[in-house]
């Protein structure tokens, strides 16, 4: 059965590999999966056609035979758990390369989302100017027990799993702020999983589409 992923015609990062497809890309390429993907308008991501995939609207999804999902932490999972070459084999090392993706996803990246929404969807307010740099606070809080439990190691838990593809991913929404910049440790961190074969042509293929849907006549 082939796997079809759906993503952003037009990607609002740019290429720079920040949109969620970006993660389901990279877990794909590190378990050695051939995929598709379906590039959807701002407008057609509320029509009933994909709100079927996903009723709130959103990229990515994943569909292959019967099976679709939403939710890229959901999707890396499902990937991780029936290919080999994200979860450990052992069972134990297995749960904590889950917990880290929850981890990753549910004390990390929350505080690091709202730089958007204090820069964005908030910055027009006469308070914004105070509350950023709480948020920055606030993520920094997350961010020093994260680095002094990852020390001087390559990854969170042993080898590479899933648990590092999903929080790599979520660190990387800091490299813009500077923040990441302060522990030298998770900038290495996220460097290395940069530097990993199956990020860059993960990376590669995201730029290329957003690149192409730039171009004039696009």
């Amino acid at each position: 059965m082939s796997i079809t992923i759906t993503a952003f015609e037009h990607s609002p990062d740019g290429g720079k590999g920040l949109a969620r497809d970006t993660r389901v890309r990279w877990a794909l390429e590190e378990v050695g999966q051939p995929y598709d993907v379906r590039p959807l308008s701002m407008q057609a991501l509320k029509e009933s056609t994909h709100l079927c995939r996903n009723p709130f609207g959103q990229i990515p999804t994943y569909e292959e035979g019967d099976l679709c999902l939403f939710e890229s932490g959901a999707i890396v999972f499902h990937i991780a758990e029936r290919y080999a070459g994200l979860f450990p084999s052992d069972a134990d090392a297995r749960a904590r390369a889950i917990m880290w993706m929850f981890a990753a996803l549910n004390s990390v990246e929350p505080s690091i989302l709202e730089i958007v929404v204090a820069r964005f969807a908030e910055g027009d307010k006469p308070w914004a100017h105070e509350r950023l740099p709480l948020v920055f606070d606030r993520i920094r809080q997350r961010l020093r027990p994260l680095a002094v439990r990852l020390g001087d190691a390559d990854w969170l838990d042993g080898e590479f799993s899933a648990g590092d593809l999903i929080m790599v991913s979520v660190l990387l929404r800091l490299r813009p702020s500077g923040i990441l910049d302060e522990f030298p440790t998770l900038a290495a961190y996220v460097a290395r999983g940069e530097a990993r074969p199956a990020y860059q042509r993960a990376f590669a293929a995201q730029l290329a589409q957003a690149t192409a849907a730039m171009s004039p006549g696009a």
